[in-house]
């Protein structure tokens, strides 16, 4: 059965080069002689050609979504930024073009450049051919709910496509407060994988839901991964502590609004009974299949998916038909 992975990753050592370490560095990033993190995958992410073919083959892969995945344009202020931004996915377009029915990509945006972002958003999608678009976590400490950002969702809405909210570091003040004076790497893990990448990405879908910003752009589909950052287990609470509490006028509950705009993919979370909430939770039509390639074991991350306790009807939808449907794939 065709499976398409949507939260595949690929970086250009070139164009992190143009990024002041200093900078990134204290944005949170592992500096680059750090014998953890990123590094150790690197030479997976540089590979776009025959060899990453070849593990799709040999994996049963047919169609990769790719993303930018390292320091990125959230780091470089004003013009510059957007310049970098569209150098990323006038590189990543031809990567697309080398394999265009294997690769599909997503946009990485000038964050600090709201207007500009909507508007290279609309160019990756009508002259390039992306498919959406990734944001990674806060920027400058602002996430999409932020009113700056409001061209970038109702573009997004006009446009039909998604946006991915990928995980990203934690800011400072965040770091700062709940994971350093930690054993090292032990707190730098924490802070990433561990749990501070998820519970920031929790807080992003659910910022957008509380300021308003779903409801006023209804059509804006939100992606999620690492089968929804445990907002499955937690839409009880959420709508006893803060629907109830909501601004008056707001019409749905927090549930109904994470239900209608939120779709969840596995994104390497092999984890049945975690799969089992999510599933009774958002329901067949609203999961997708993902790896978080190449930061997990192939071979069992693909495997969970094929096995999936569903019906073949549904596992087709959450192996290619979802994302078939959503992003477009299929003509």
């Amino acid at each position: 059965m065709r499976l398409v992975t949507l939260e595949e990753h690929f970086t250009i050592s070139e164009c992190v080069h143009e990024i002041d370490p200093g900078t990134a560095k204290e944005r949170g990033y592992w500096s680059r002689d750090q014998p953890y993190g990123v590094l150790s995958f690197l030479e997976e992410l540089l590979e776009v050609g025959d060899k990453r073919i070849a593990t799709m083959d040999q994996f049963g892969i047919t169609v990769q979504v790719l993303s930018w995945d390292g320091p990125g344009a959230d780091l470089i202020h004003g013009e510059a930024g957007v310049t970098w931004a569209k150098q990323v996915n006038d590189r990543l377009a031809s990567i697309v073009a080398t394999h265009p029915d294997r690769y599909a990509g997503l946009a990485h945006l000038p964050l600090n450049s709201p207007e500009a972002s909507a508007d290279e958003l609309e160019r990756c999608i009508r002259q390039l051919g992306f498919k959406g678009a990734m944001v990674r976590g806060a920027t400058e400490g602002r996430f999409l709910d932020d009113p700056i950002y409001a061209p970038l969702l109702a573009r997004a809405e006009a446009l039909e496509v998604p946006l991915y909210l990928h995980p990203g570091i934690p800011p400072k003040a965040a770091r700062d407060a709940y994971f350093s004076h930690l054993p090292e790497p032990l707190g730098f893990f924490l802070s990433i994988a561990g749990w501070g990448w998820h519970s920031d990405t929790a807080i992003h879908v659910l910022r957008m839901a509380l300021s308003g910003s779903l409801d006023r752009h209804p059509k804006l589909q939100l992606v999620i991964g690492h089968l929804g950052e445990g907002l499955a287990e937690m839409l009880t609470r959420f709508d006893q502590i803060l629907t109830r509490r909501l601004a008056e006028g707001t019409a749905r509950t927090v549930r109904e609004m994470l239900l209608q705009q939120v779709h969840v993919t596995i994104s390497g979370f092999a984890y049945p009974a975690m799969f089992e909430t999510v599933l009774k939770t958002f329901g067949p039509d609203r999961i997708l299949a993902s790896l978080d390639y190449p930061f997990v074991p192939l071979e069992g991350a693909t495997r969970f998916i094929r096995t999936l306790p569903v019906t073949s009807s549904d596992l087709e939808k959450i192996m290619h038909s979802n994302a078939d449907r959503l992003f477009k794939l299929v003509p």
